[in-house]
């Protein structure tokens, strides 16, 4: 029955036992491991386990260890218990909750009540309890901006509004010019809220990049491309004062907002991919949100993947989520449609219907392909074609990941290390059976946004077209 973010080890001193236990999605990350002497090991991160430990694993979201028993068991109220199968289930039977009783699919009319009602009263408000300096990580898209939204209209009410003011602060960091500074500027404008903002270059992200994956502990293209803009921006507001951080992550997961959901060939298909999405957010999205600030004691909290509110939206039939755009809707409709308040916007429309813009990408284009040049340099053809026979297993097909897998290496040289980052073909973030909805994605197999032809504005195909398009950021 807990509810939050946690990952804990609880020692019972009197009868020599203990458990350990994860959040149902893995917001916060957790490692196992085993000595060769036979000991149980348990750390934060996997650096702490990699000298003492034959093998590690990260642990499973939602799970329990018990010494006594010995045996990891799957909390019972996990939020996805069952796995696809348990949530193709609630998609064709109208849906289960996670006590057993039936229920219908929630109706459209009231969208309005189940994702603005919940977010406002709820997932963003409860997160706001604090006695610590804190703020709002605003890209300017729609996640981050409804977070601040609601958070703007909540700080009149906090206790702590009376030691540190009652006006939100805002951060956002890119390369100059970048779509998302543009955006978050606005929304913070918008807000009234006091906003701050920070550049970098991609000399300077570069030179992060070891840093970057000894923190993060994984060789992920799209992580890494991610992180390291965050981890940057991270410290700066740590130089602030600031301890604590809401973030929009998890949305996207929830309501099928990645670009690559506009190939989706049926509501079934897309839930299955959303209930996939969720289930991986500990090995992705949580995992970089979590490390990249906690690599420098920033505390990082995610209202959008509270346990209430992603019960309600996975309630909710998948065909509202589905993207039509003959009849309106662009991705997350059904999210942006709940906070179209015409009385008492939110935020400016075009902004609550801005395109999904990855983080990767919204900090600047010329990011990603500053990072593709920049390992160009350093990986020979030579080197990726004979990627298999030095790395066999999650074998590099990029430049780019080879590079990253190289740095990862050097400080986690393990078996148990490599096997703990996920692999597979993806396109903008989708996952392996997701490829396969069109077949010209496996000819542009990349993690960014840009990657989804045919649906992003500036899509690589159209880029190539105009070079000047792609590195105008």
């Amino acid at each position: 029955m807990l509810d939050g973010m946690f990952s804990f080890v609880l020692l019972d001193t009197r009868n020599k036992t203990f458990i350990a236990a994860r959040d149902a999605i893995g917001i916060t990350p957790l490692y196992m491991g085993w000595g060769l002497d036979g000991s149980v090991w348990f750390a934060s991160e996997m650096k702490a386990l990699s000298d003492d430990c034959e093998r590690f694993v990260s642990f499973l979201p939602g799970h329990i260890y018990s010494s006594k028993e010995g045996i990891l068991t799957m909390d019972a109220v996990s939020m996805l218990e069952g796995g696809d199968s348990m949530c193709m289930q609630e998609v064709l039977e109208g849906g289960t909750t996670h006590h057993g009783i039936r229920k219908k699919y929630l109706r459209p009319h009231m969208i309005h009540y189940i994702y603005g009602r919940p977010l406002r009263r709820q997932a963003v408000t409860k997160r706001l309890m604090t006695d610590v300096p804190f703020g709002v990580l605003l890209s300017g898209g729609l996640d981050s901006s409804l977070v601040a939204a609601v958070a703007s209209r909540k700080m009149a009410e906090l206790a702590a509004a009376c030691q540190w003011g009652t006006q939100l602060h805002t951060f956002c960091v890119g390369l100059k010019g970048s779509p998302d500074l543009r955006a978050a500027r606005e929304v913070a404008d918008y807000l009234h809220t006091r906003h701050h903002e920070f550049h970098f270059t991609v000399q300077e992200g570069i030179d992060a990049l070891e840093e970057v994956i000894y923190h993060i502990e994984t060789y992920d293209v799209t992580t890494i491309r991610a992180s390291t803009p965050m981890f940057l921006m991270s410290r700066k507001i740590k130089s602030l004062g600031v301890k604590m951080v809401l973030s929009g992550e998890g949305s996207d997961e929830i309501f099928g907002g990645y670009l690559y959901f506009h190939k989706a060939p049926n509501k079934e298909e897309l839930h299955k991919e959303t209930c996939r999405k969720i289930k991986a957010l500990h090995l992705y999205d949580c995992l970089r949100a979590n490390k990249s600030t906690s690599a420098w004691g920033l505390e990082a909290r995610v209202p959008f993947l509270d346990k209430e509110f992603i019960n309600v939206a996975m309630s909710i039939d998948p065909e509202w989520k589905m993207i039509r755009p003959n009849i309106g809707r662009i991705e997350k409709w059904i999210l942006r449609n709940a906070f179209d308040d015409e009385k008492n916007p939110y935020l400016p429309k075009h902004i609550l219907y801005r395109q999904k813009e990855q983080f990767s990408d919204g900090v600047g284009y010329s990011w990603i392909d500053g990072l593709k040049d920049h390992a160009n340099n350093q990986v020979t053809d030579a080197m990726l074609v004979n990627a298999s026979f030095v790395y066999p297993e999650n074998t590099p097909t990029t430049k780019e990941a080879y590079y990253y897998r190289t740095i990862f290496e050097k400080f986690f040289p393990k078996n148990a290390a490599r096997a703990t980052v996920p692999g597979g073909p993806s396109v903008a973030c989708s996952t392996a059976t997701a490829v396969e909805w069109d077949a010209a994605w496996s000819k542009n197999l990349d993690p960014s946004g840009r990657a989804a032809i045919g649906v992003h504005d500036a899509a690589y195909e159209d880029a190539a077209k105009t070079p000047s398009a792609m590195n105008g950021a």
